[in-house]
């Protein structure tokens, strides 16, 4: 771990950023002697992180590294409002037991990015919980309904006559007594939560505590160029197995690439700007960057030897147009259909999922080359299927 004085505060502030409210008190803070207090929040409404959730986790990560002192909030209480952040509809609100299921994992998942035993660790149901009426009542007289308005999601809900949840209002409020109890010198989050951090910057202004500065980080896209999201099932996950994940990564749009280099990976900026320069001459392909990326990257989350054996499959199965070595082999019975031994190993999700695959003549018989047309086909000899892009499986009378 460096000391706070001895890092790039210029990389701190501008890798992967997106804005910094205001620049000037962060400049102020981070060139004093005194080590920050510095957290980042995540509402476990999902079972898994994916590589978005990694960019702030990372950022927290660097200020650990420049010898700061980091905390990583688990919203347990505010999981259960539910952020209104990007949404055009009203999200339902989880109950405590989905929540308290959903974030299970998360230290776990968050450990692949961050040493826990140098991080303190937080849930926030330790404070909101304990909140009476008048203290909401209190917290809520800090804001107008004008503020609340002014985000985006509900200007465009009001305008189109969708609803909006009066406990959405109350969420970032409740995120802002966050930053409250904590008494922070920064807070860390997606450029999407801008909003929710400034209210905390203000509402520990009229609580007397220090005044903080809000860092927010760039989103990046998922698989189909959208923003990542489980809603468009184009999430590459922390937990995903090797070959999954290289996989996924191989089939972005080269458009993708250096910014994923940059906020995913310890690539330095200088060998990234290289690599930019590289690309538009035409001295590096764009496939050789992504493989490249994909290397990085589940090397960071699976280790270097199993970084390089994804690298080998995927050569093997998509360069040389071969089978994986390790296809998983099912027995079943003569005559049984095939959806259900691939729901049965997690190889699709859904039956609809299948049909949607077998609509798009994306299941083939590997052994014949032939396409499956039909969603209920069944089993009559021994099969290897290709699933989509990267999934294989073989299925064996029994």
């Amino acid at each position: 771990m460096k000391s706070h004085n001895d890092v790039n505060i210029d990389e701190l502030l501008t890798r992967g950023v997106e804005n910094v409210i205001p620049a000037s008190l962060a400049r102020e803070k981070l060139t004093s002697a005194k080590p920050l207090r510095v957290y980042f929040g995540i509402d476990p409404t999902g079972a898994k992180l994916h590589l978005g959730h990694s960019v702030p986790l990372r950022k927290l990560k660097a200020f650990g590294d420049a010898g700061h002192h980091i905390i990583l909030v688990v919203g347990s209480f505010t999981a259960m409002i539910g952020d209104p952040s990007g949404r055009d509809i009203l999200r339902e609100p989880l109950t405590k037991a989905e929540v308290e299921e959903n974030f299970k994992n998360y230290k776990d998942q968050a450990q692949k990015i961050l040493d826990l035993s140098n991080v303190e660790v937080r849930y926030n149901h330790e404070w909101l919980e304990p909140l009476c009426f008048s203290d909401i009542v209190n917290l809520a007289s800090k804001f107008t309904v004008q503020q609340m308005l002014q985000r985006d999601m509900f200007d465009r809900r009001l305008k189109e006559g969708k609803p909006i949840g009066l406990h959405e209002f109350l969420y970032p409020l409740m995120v802002g007594y966050d930053s409250v109890v904590l008494d922070v010198d920064c807070e860390i989050g997606g450029s999407d939560q801008e909003f929710n951090m400034l209210a905390g910057r203000s509402l520990q202004k009229d609580f007397g505590k220090r005044d903080k500065f809000v860092l927010t980080t760039e989103l990046i896209e998922g698989t189909d160029g959208r923003k990542m999201s489980k809603t468009y099932n184009n999430c590459i996950y922390l937990e995903d197995e090797p070959n999954d994940m290289y996989g996924k990564i191989m089939s972005m749009v080269d458009a993708q690439v250096l910014k994923y280099f940059d906020l995913c990976t310890d690539v330095s900026t200088h060998e990234i700007k290289n690599m930019s320069l590289d690309l538009e001459n035409g001295k590096l392909h764009p496939k050789d960057a992504k493989m490249r990326l994909a290397r990085e990257i589940v090397t960071l989350y699976h280790g270097e030897k199993s970084a390089k054996s994804a690298e080998e499959n995927f050569v093997r199965t998509f360069s040389e147009k071969k089978t994986p070595d390790d296809v998983p082999v099912v027995q079943v019975a003569y005559g049984s259909k095939i959806v259900d031994a691939l729901l049965a190993e997690k190889i699709v999700e859904s039956k609809s999922e299948w049909r949607r695959l077998v609509e798009e003549g994306a299941v083939t018989n590997v052994m014949t080359n032939e396409i499956i047309k039909s969603a209920d086909q069944t089993v009559e000899t021994d099969v290897v299927l290709k699933v989509g892009k990267r999934r294989f499986i073989k299925l064996e009378i029994q």
